[in-house]
């Protein structure tokens, strides 16, 4: 059996697209969803991925620059209808409206036991928006928006050009139509501010917030280098992925390079000289990385000239001893 997905990685952006679109076709369907916006959908198991991807970053992610959604096809034997938008648009299309609307009244999601949507950040808002097509899905949502609406998250300046989009009409409040699904799973790092803040306004006995701290503000991009995403997801499909197992997961950033980076970056700025000390030490102990090579030597030589101007100042304040003779 051929191995799926297969590797499009030396297609030309026009090969690279027909190609998809050529797959979508023999296993199940492509549709394109106006100018912005397309579906593929791989048939295989009864399990089905519904999985939010911008084409950016398939191109930036994927080492067979097939969605990541057809990992799964090739891992566990699931189906996936790939959802694809040509940058972030969070989805805010009357076609995909249209084609989700329709695949609902045609009893398309009734056909598989389990239904599965995920994404990232502008494609994260899209999973849990459009979840409420399938209710009873399970949810894995990473670092979602929960709206863009200025009236109430107008704290977030990140993306204001993006305002300008309806997220008003239907399919718009996030939060609101994750109270369908079975359970959602949200990851976030707590110390980013409006990852947090977004996080914050998806509650409900079905939503379970999962923080990963010190990791920044690209979890999809660690949770692959440490070949978390897929565990993670089956995790979530098979309705076992509470703090016990998330938090085992997590061990594996141990020795994760960017997620320790930003721990020292964290505890820098907070002057705590003694716990960058101990993690420089820690790293190093395990492999050579210059940027803790450096930290550790400018703090043992801060530590050191510290420790002679404290004995400095303790001669100087000492008093003459008087002689004897």
């Amino acid at each position: 059996m051929t191995a799926f997905p297969p590797d499009l990685s030396d297609r030309p952006r026009g090969e690279w697209l027909a190609a998809l679109r050529k797959l979508g076709q023999q296993r199940g369907f492509a549709r394109p969803l106006g100018h912005g916006h397309a579906a593929i959908l791989i048939e295989e198991g009864d399990t089905l991925l519904v999985s939010f991807e911008s084409m950016s970053a398939v191109e930036a992610l994927s080492t067979t620059r097939t969605p990541l959604g057809f990992d799964m096809v090739g891992r566990e034997g699931w189906s996936c209808l790939s959802m694809l938008s040509h940058g972030d648009t969070w989805f805010r299309a009357p076609e995909v409206y249209t084609f989700l609307d329709q695949l609902t009244d045609e009893g398309f999601f009734d056909q598989y036991d389990r239904v599965i949507f995920q994404g990232a950040g502008p494609c994260g808002y899209a999973a849990a928006t459009f979840s409420v097509a399938a209710p009873g899905a399970r949810l894995f949502l990473i670092q979602p928006q929960a709206t863009l609406d200025p009236r109430i998250a107008g704290w977030d300046d990140r993306f204001l050009s993006d305002r300008r989009r309806d997220f008003t009409t239907r399919y718009g409040f996030a939060p609101d139509m994750v109270r369908a699904a079975l359970h959602a799973a949200l990851l976030y790092d707590p110390y980013q501010r409006y990852d947090a803040m977004h996080a914050a306004l998806f509650h409900g006995p079905n939503v379970a917030r999962h923080q990963l701290p010190h990791f920044g503000g690209t979890l999809m991009n660690d949770l692959l280098e440490l070949d978390l995403w897929a565990p993670l997801l089956v995790a979530v499909a098979d309705d076992r992925l509470d703090t016990a197992t998330f938090a085992s997961a997590l061990r594996a950033r141990r020795d994760h390079l960017a997620y320790l980076r930003e721990l020292l970056a964290f505890l820098d700025s907070r002057d705590r000289t003694a716990l960058s000390r101990q993690l420089c030490e820690y790293v190093l102990a395990r492999q050579d990385v210059q940027r803790f090579r450096r930290r550790l030597d400018q703090i043992l030589a801060t530590h050191k000239a510290e420790s002679a101007r404290e004995r400095a100042d303790r001669d100087r304040d000492q008093p003459p001893r008087l002689g004897t003779g």
